[in-house]
């Protein structure tokens, strides 16, 4: 690996930074104690900051030269509404949160880029450090692109990284187009008519209602959708009823729709609503539906994708960059922006867990695991790929 020799004398301080945030998590707009740390270490390093963009926010401006070229680096912040069962000296001091997800990480990332940046600025133009809140269903990103984000700061285009268990330290994965999922949740309530158990023909029961209308619901992936198109529909909730010997007036229904694209997403809605309705009407039963779209799919955009993957292999080597990784349905608010600004997204190895200190949890070391801990190993690996992308796009003519 071709490492920033002044970002790895650093490691030892970012660790410090990272398990400090580690055991401090803050939970989606929450980020203040977060915010403030970023914030005075841009600060003690020269580096102009914009507080409170997108509630808890923190945007640095880096600028050198003439040139009206301009890059977007973004790291997220917030924890997860985790009880962490580690034990080692830096686990959660707040119970009920935790960083589970590894942005404890990417801000320290994010953060060891930022202080090279100031220090040596081999570039010329305007770096944008974008240490964004509530990731994690808070959808931070669009919050802070809603407060003027692209309109009071111009990027040309943006970049982002997440850790990802399981692939080797010294490894990025990325593939251009859909590489994440949109997230997207649905309610649906059946209202019939309560009835005694032993006389189901006086009622309208619901619940047998909803057992066909789920029934259904699992036909519009094999049968409505072209098997090219990845989808994912999961009923994850089912609630009804109080007693054995009722048939209750109501029942709900509560799950998720995953999907690479907007066009397979309007026909799964769509689909859920007429089965519902239809299904509903055969019984004799009404129902309530809401869809509620969070997070639209991560699409990665050719050109700056190829752009990161001369930057990745660079760092790490062609052999350690995997530029057709498998897409996954977990969703990520960063395609938010990657919807108003070309850009990519990319992972960078975390290992398999070996890393933990002792008094690591007994389960794996997978994301949004009580047992997860961010590969501080990870640090200056993606450090450097910040500041070499950054360079790069802002090359010095």
């Amino acid at each position: 690996m071709k490492l920033i020799d002044p970002i790895v004398a650093f490691h030892a301080e970012l660790q410090e930074i990272r398990r400090d945030i580690h055991a401090h998590p803050e939970l989606c707009f929450e980020e203040h104690r977060t915010a403030e740390v970023v914030a005075r270490k841009l600060e003690e390093w020269g580096i102009p900051v914009v507080r409170g963009l997108g509630g808890t926010g923190v945007l640095g401006i880096i600028r050198n030269g003439r040139s009206e070229r301009t890059i977007g680096l973004r790291a997220d912040m917030d924890a997860l509404p985790v009880q962490e069962i580690n034990t080692f000296a830096h686990k959660s001091k707040h119970s009920g949160k935790m960083h589970a997800c590894g942005h404890d990480g990417h801000t320290a990332m994010l953060l060891g880029a930022a202080r090279y940046l100031a220090q040596h600025r081999n570039f010329d133009g305007t770096v944008y450090l974008i240490f964004q809140p509530a990731e994690e269903g808070g959808g931070g990103a669009k919050r802070m692109m809603d407060e003027g984000l692209f309109e009071k700061y111009p990027m040309q285009a943006v970049f982002g990284m997440h850790n990802w268990p399981g692939a080797p330290v010294g490894s990025f994965g990325v593939t251009a187009g859909p590489m994440m999922a949109s997230s997207n949740e649905f309610e649906l309530t059946i209202r019939g008519k309560g009835s005694h158990a032993a006389q189901p023909y006086k009622g309208i029961d619901p619940i047998m209602t909803a057992v066909q209308i789920a029934q259904g619901w699992q036909t519009i992936v094999s049968r409505n959708c072209n098997p090219v198109d990845a989808a994912v529909l999961s009923i994850t909730q089912i609630h009804a009823g109080s007693a054995t010997n009722i048939i209750p007036d109501e029942a709900r229904m509560i799950g998720t729709v995953r999907t690479f694209s907007t066009e397979v997403l309007d026909l799964i809605e769509q689909r859920m609503r007429d089965i519902a309705s239809h299904t509903a009407a055969a019984f004799d039963a009404q129902v309530e539906f809401q869809f509620h779209r969070n997070y639209p799919p991560l699409i990665n955009h050719p050109e700056q994708t190829a752009f990161a993957v001369e930057v990745m292999a660079s760092v790490v080597g062609a052999e350690n960059v995997d530029a057709h990784v498998e897409p996954t349905m977990g969703a990520e608010d960063f395609a938010f922006m990657l919807q108003e600004k070309p850009g990519c997204y990319v992972f960078i190895g975390n290992g398999d867990g070996a890393h933990r200190d002792g008094g690591h949890g007994a389960g794996p070391c997978n994301l949004h695991n009580p047992s997860y801990d961010f590969n501080d190993a990870l640090l200056p690996i993606g450090a450097t790929y910040w500041v070499r992308l950054a360079e790069a796009w802002l090359r010095v003519s």
